[in-house]
């Protein structure tokens, strides 16, 4: 859970809107519903949180959809995005033109404040060869296409594959559903037991489970064409960015286009961002450049960055017109794309100065979004800002505070991360979503025609809508065979021809290099915490300290120090389904019975788990079972370092609140009076419900004083398709949201602070939804996003999410939902996100041998230390279970490794991990109320 600093709202209010004359905005103003100017917030700004947004929203009469994300989801986007400012325009032609921008320059509360540390490691947001599916997955494999028509009678297109993951033997099924309002995909676990039908696989996508008539399959090898189109509208792989050299005290676009040549530092900054190249008979990417006449300059700057062709229209290398002021050749190209580099040569007594005296709109163009303002100084220092129209959504990696590189390498990735970022974002803005809604329409209704009344199609209607996709009629095998072998050349022929191009999806290809090679490690790369765990099935499991877990099996409950040893320290008598260690506490708990109605809580101290000198039974625990809570199905804790900790104990449809009575700094400053163990539980109440929970999470509503239940104890509590929010002083309950679908599959309810107040993020099915306690409206759906197969748990840990299947990894944005990577893993399973995030499954196998063999300590046999098995690769059957970590101060800072030198590494081509290379830097105590670092957002167990 995150807390919101107060100073926050306090600056806000004393933070000024943009607003900014630009008579190139007309069209994009008419656009929006009488766009108004924005007064200041510095004329007699209200007090409070509430007045303070009721001003906000009168003062302007048209919020975009990135203003409005940036307001629902404040704590991850104020503090890390930058923020609206009013920069002053003189009138043009006697009129004024609104238009807003965000500006991101390191001086937004969270980059000053850092509450989370230094930014992430900046990395693609949506990188096309993990998003274009029918490239990579479908295109020159056998697969299946569909073509049919949703509920409001618009066409759409299904294509299904099943295949299996080369490096993990992973057998999935992936389908790809082309609308006119995009692409969704999805991927489900094959079972050998069940075949997937067309039906069932529609069921998972959302809004499409129920059709009137079934789709039709296409077997035309020529769709393939078809499809690669549709998806090809996603968005280019390759990219053109404008780079502008502006001159100390230039104003106009007049006056920065016409400067000739630029200075030393800007071309050292050119070098920095790729290789002069020669344009004519140029033949890789162009960007839209003449390469036989010289008729856009003779000479241009070009990179690849992790597979993108990058060109840069660089202003001083475009025609120059000593004659035309306007320099018209410059601005056709300049003013036509959609990012542009600005760099600002002077003599400053700051460079911030220069940062702040830019304005956006003395660039006059209709097209370009994103101005990323850069500086230099005597010591090879870059500056960096960034400017960005307010409709378009926020995009990563955020600026550090101050937002200086010293590091040249560094700085260019970083600034073509955030370009390329930037442009995918402005593909979402209302505009261009519009275009690309329009053309997709287009698209598809043409295809469905063509598909649907050619007479290749006679054998349109032979599959029912609910036959097996993997079934062949055997009377017609060796047609059937000629036509898949067909279908898989013509497949490949146009994978190769988009190789060949220069527009295939892939990181494949290699960086500049005269750039040099940087290599950086992965903010979720994970280390080897144990690399042969005993027994297959983990139920439950805790972290305990920097390098102990704690781990629930059938066969026991085990404590498995890092690398080390494992120990039994509860044997199977107690079949334990849910544990916690509570280190500010100094206890452990955990929920043990061999069914729901045996159920039981259990509180240790930890030095008593510590002083185990052999594993207790069911027999040796009876002391330490906590009353009144025989029956329990489940438990869930309050937020770490909270003034007191609580406890929800969930017996069939009741709720019953525990609170220990002593707070963690009275533990931490009496450590040897508290020895408490059940009898430091204190009985609050206990609340009768309609239905029986399937999840519950304790909210803490003690963040304002003016809220109307500060004090009182909230609890989300998610039933089997809705999630309630239950008052435990009143004992009313408020309806949060409602699963709309047949199939409802709860997954998490994780709470985040926002603006002083709570908000849930609730996870279902394939969905996030962003969920405020305090709406009396219906629920807001324009902010969900949707996982690519549905989790089984979901671990929040800013400024990513991360979703956990049984066979796969699915990393995204918390603050756009866009994907960040995947990795898939056999037997994948969650077992702790407390600090570190744990993670266990049967792949892969790259250990050295001197790991083999690791210390055990079974205590009960005669206190003796034995070895665990061989070899794993002694039995190919059944696979060791490994178990990994992926250290959470990773996911927050900005750690790159600049080496040649790397540990040993399983590559794959989705996924990396490490064997643990070096000691891990120990984890500090801090005073402050503000979580640590190293704290991630739970949700609770199922």
């Amino acid at each position: 859970m995150l807390c919101l600093d107060m100073r926050l709202m306090q600056r806000l209010r004393g933070e000024r809107t943009v607003v900014i004359d630009d008579e190139s905005t007309k069209d994009k103003d008419r656009d929006r519903s009488k766009s108004v100017c924005v007064t200041s917030f510095r004329s007699k700004p209200p007090r409070d949180v509430g007045a303070f947004k009721l001003f906000h929203r009168r003062a302007s009469s048209a919020i975009s959809t990135a203003s409005d994300l940036i307001s629902r989801r404040g704590v991850f986007s104020r503090r890390y995005y930058g923020s609206v400012e009013q920069l002053q325009q003189p009138e043009v032609d006697g009129q004024e033109h609104c238009r807003r921008f965000r500006i991101e320059n390191g001086d937004s509360p969270g980059e000053k404040d850092e509450m989370f540390g230094s930014p992430s490691t900046p990395v693609l947001e949506n990188p096309e060869y993990q998003t274009r599916w029918y490239f990579k997955y479908f295109l020159g494999k056998l697969h299946q296409n569909y073509v049919g028509l949703d509920n409001d009678k618009s066409p759409f297109f299904l294509s299904i594959v099943l295949n299996e993951d080369t490096n993990t033997c992973v057998p999935l099924c992936r389908a790809i559903l082309f609308k006119k309002t995009g692409t969704q995909k999805i991927s489900l676990p094959i079972s050998q037991q069940k075949v997937l039908t067309v039906k069932q696989i529609l069921s998972n996508f959302p809004n499409i489970d129920k059709i009137d008539k079934g789709p039709k399959e296409i077997f035309s090898p020529d769709i393939q064409k078809d499809l690669l189109l549709l998806e090809e509208q996603e968005g280019s792989v390759n990219f053109k960015f404008g780079v502008i050299y502006m001159k100390q005290g230039q104003n106009s676009d007049d006056e920065i286009l016409s400067n000739e040549y630029g200075s030393y530092r800007f071309e050292q900054f050119l070098s920095l961002l790729g290789d002069k190249i020669k344009l004519k008979g140029w033949d890789k990417y162009r960007g839209g450049l003449d390469i036989k006449g010289d008729m856009t300059g003779k000479f241009s700057v070009y990179t690849i960055y992790e597979g993108h062709e990058i060109m840069f229209h660089v202003s001083t290398l475009l025609p120059y017109s000593r004659d035309n002021r306007q320099q018209v050749e410059r601005k056709r190209h300049i003013g036509n794309d959609i990012v542009n580099i600005v760099f600002i040569d002077g003599e400053w007594e700051s460079s911030e100065t220069a940062h702040s005296q830019f304005n956006p709109t003395c660039i006059k163009s209709q097209f370009t979004h994103i101005f990323a303002v850069v500086t230099m100084d005597n010591d090879s220092q870059y500056r960096l800002s960034v400017f960005s129209d307010e409709s378009v959504p926020l995009f990563g990696p955020g600026l550090p505070c101050p937002p200086i590189f010293n590091d040249p390498y560094l700085f260019r990735e970083f600034l073509l991360v955030k370009l390329i970022n930037g442009e995918k974002a402005t593909f979402e803005t209302p505009t261009f979503a519009r275009k690309r809604q329009r053309t997709l329409d287009m698209l598809i209704k043409d295809l469905y025609s063509e598909h649907m009344i050619d007479g290749r199609m006679a054998m349109l209607n032979r599959r029912a809508f609910s036959d097996v996709l993997a079934d062949t009629p055997r009377h017609s095998r060796l047609k059937e065979d000629s036509r898949q072998i067909e279908f898989v050349r013509i497949g490949q022929a146009l994978k190769l021809e988009a190789i060949v191009r220069g527009d295939a999806p892939t990181s494949l290809a290699s960086a500049s290099c005269s750039t040099g090679t940087v290599f950086k490690k992965s903010p979720w790369e994970a280390n080897c915490f144990y690399p042969v765990f005993p027994v297959q099935s983990i139920i439950c499991a805790d972290s305990w300290g920097d390098n102990r877990l704690v781990i629930g099996t059938e066969e026991g409950v085990y404590v498995v120090t890092d690398g080390s040893f494992h120990r039994l320290i509860f044997d199977k008598t107690l079949q334990v389904r849910q544990l916690s260690v509570v280190e500010p506490h100094g206890i452990f708990l955990m929920r043990g019975g061999h069914s729901n109605k045996e159920g039981k809580i259990y509180v240790f101290r930890l030095s008593q788990i510590e002083e185990l000198a052999e594993a207790k039974s069911r027999l040796d625990v009876k002391e330490h079972r906590l009353e009144k809570t025989r029956g329990t199905n489940l438990y869930s804790l309050s937020r770490p370092g909270g003034s007191k900790l609580r406890m929800c104990v969930v017996i069939g449809k009741k709720l019953q609140m525990f609170q220990w009575k002593h707070s963690a700094a009275w533990t931490a400053w009496c450590p040897s009076s508290d020895t408490d163990t059940v009898e430091g539980f204190t009985f609050l109440w206990e609340i009768s419900l309609n239905e029986t929970p399937t999840m519950v999470t304790i909210l803490d509503s003690g963040w304002s004083p003016s809220s109307p239940t500060h004090g009182d104890t909230l609890v989300c509590v998610g039933y089997k398709n809705h999630w309630d929010i239950v008052n435990g002083r009143s004992g009313l309950a408020q309806h949060l949201h409602t699963v709309e679908s047949a199939k409802a599959n709860l997954v998490a309810a994780l709470d985040l602070y926002e603006d002083q107040e709570v908000q849930l993020l609730l996870c279902y099915n394939h969905t996030c939804h962003f969920q405020k306690i305090n709406e009396a409206s219906a629920s807001n759906t324009n902010f969900d996003f949707h996982w690519n197969s549905v989790p089984s748990d979901v671990v929040c840990a800013f400024p990513y999410l991360i979703a956990f299947t049984q066979n796969s990894m699915e990393i995204r944005l918390i603050v756009n939902g866009n994907l960040i990577h995947t990795m898939t893993m056999p037997k994948l399973q969650l077992i702790a996100s407390k600090n570190d995030i744990f993670f266990a499954t049967t792949a892969p196998e790259f250990f050295p041998n001197k790991t083999d063999r690791l210390l055990v300590d079974v205590r009960q046999q005669d206190f003796q230390k034995h070895s665990p098995p061989g070899s794993p690769n002694a039995s190919p059957e059944i696979k060791p279970l490994r178990i990994y970590r992926i250290p959470i101060h990773s996911l927050h800072r900005n750690d790159q490794c600049v080496s040649n030198c790397s540990p040993p590494t399983w590559k794959s081509t989705e996924s990396k991990l490490t064997v643990p290379g070096e000691p891990r830097v120990s984890r500090s105590a801090t005073s402050s109320p503000i979580p640590p670092k190293g704290k991630i957002l739970q949700g609770t167990i199922k």
